[in-house]
């Protein structure tokens, strides 16, 4: 077994059982190592630590598949894993019987590098880390074993690759899909899925639970609802009883795709419906121009930081859209607010909200801290893993 030992004093962080090494914490290897080969991890004084897959391109080196150093890492493993992970969600009662549901969540299921999302009968993969990549083969072995799928699409089509020296990797890799559209019930509205190009692997399930929130807060309110991608929150909110929803994208196929979901519900009243094209920093100065007010607004943008080397501009970015929907909300209404950003901590994000505020001179509330449905855990010692934050917020 290849090993890989570390400076001196650079085992902290393993005994508090974080599974990343960074590149600057390795001392040397010994053996024969290809990337997401596993490697043994060693302390200084060469006392085993862990098994973790080697990243050579990466600054992320290795990541721990095991902190049990003497357990093997090889198809039983995955296999053992991949069904605990599943297990886990099939035990949880605000997951049962969800159509769409994230079924392994990267290193807060023990396995960086993996996540796998569920659609119906379809599972999406996605393989962003040497050491995944390597194992796919037992992984989707695994998956057919652990949820007697219908079909499993790869969807390794992320930036995060190239920085594993990983090349893009989009397609069926088992099974056959099901003829016409993918349509999953999401609290009774019915919602297409794009597995082959849609954003992440098709639909955004870390919102599923702040969607449902939308719906029982939306009653009788005129909802704005910006970046609005597929009609998520729209529709959330429709089936809530909101008396308007304006909805906004920059996507003109998203919005045709959100408009095919509205036609999915007809149960949902379309003509309290409105879509528009639009950048949503120039629609929100737009509005105020046009007079319009609203009683609820959704801020649910595209990942503005994806590190914190970006969090400055990130942060101004943040602080204008909250400006701008601040001052347009009523006296009473709600700002529902998000940043996906790994690079905005919560602290920072509810100070750049209070900013926007401040600013604007009004006073508002936090009713809701919001994050991630629980099918996306963070791992208590990952706390990199919480990347989405939220708040929703009252104007007194």
């Amino acid at each position: 077994m290849p090993e890989l030992i570390l400076k001196p004093g650079k085992e902290r962080s393993l005994l508090r059982r974080h599974p990343w090494i960074f590149a600057g914490s390795v001392a040397r290897t010994e053996g024969r190592l290809r990337p997401g080969d596993t490697v043994t991890v060693l302390d200084h004084d060469h006392r085993p630590l862990a098994r973790a897959a080697w990243s050579p391109h990466s600054q992320i080196r290795a990541r721990v598949w095991s902190f049990e150093p003497a357990a093997p890492v090889d198809h039983a493993f995955f296999k053992r894993s991949i069904a605990a992970a599943v297990a886990r969600r099939q035990s949880h009662p605000w997951l049962a019987g969800q159509d769409g549901l994230r079924l392994i969540h990267g290193e807060s299921d023990g396995l960086p590098g993996l996540i796998v999302d569920r659609y119906g009968d379809v599972v999406v993969i996605q393989l962003t880390s040497a050491g995944a990549d390597k194992w796919r083969g037992a992984i989707i072995d695994a998956l057919v074993q652990a949820t007697g799928c219908r079909a499993i699409y790869e969807r390794s089509d992320s930036e995060v690759r190239a920085l594993e020296g990983l090349q893009a990797v989009s397609g069926l890799v088992h099974g056959e899909m099901p003829a016409g559209p993918l349509v999953i019930d999401e609290h009774g509205v019915r919602m297409v899925v794009d597995v082959a190009v849609g954003h992440k692997t098709g639909f955004y399930l870390d919102q599923r639970e702040n969607r449902a929130l939308t719906r029982a807060l939306a009653r009788d309110r005129r909802v704005l609802n910006c970046f609005c991608y597929t009609g998520g929150f729209s529709l959330q909110a429709l089936a809530g009883g909101a008396a308007e929803v304006l909805s906004i994208d920059s996507s003109g196929p998203a919005l045709e795709t959100a408009r095919q979901n509205l036609s999915l519900n007809p149960q949902l009243p379309a003509a309290r419906a409105e879509w528009r094209a639009a950048d949503v920093f120039d629609a929100l100065r737009a509005l105020r121009g046009e007079g319009r007010r609203f009683d609820m607004i959704i801020l649910d943008p595209p990942k503005f930081a994806p590190s914190a080397a970006h969090a400055e501009r990130a942060a101004r970015a943040y602080k204008d859209i909250n400006l701008q929907a601040f001052k347009l909300l009523e006296p009473g209404g709600l700002l529902m607010t998000y940043s996906c950003s790994g690079g905005i901590g919560v602290e920072l994000f509810q100070k750049i909200v209070a900013g926007a505020a401040s600013d604007v001179g009004v006073e508002a509330r936090i009713l809701h801290r919001l994050q991630a449905a629980p099918d996306h855990p963070v791992g208590l010692a990952v706390p990199e893993g919480e990347y989405l934050k939220g708040l929703a917020c009252q104007l007194a």
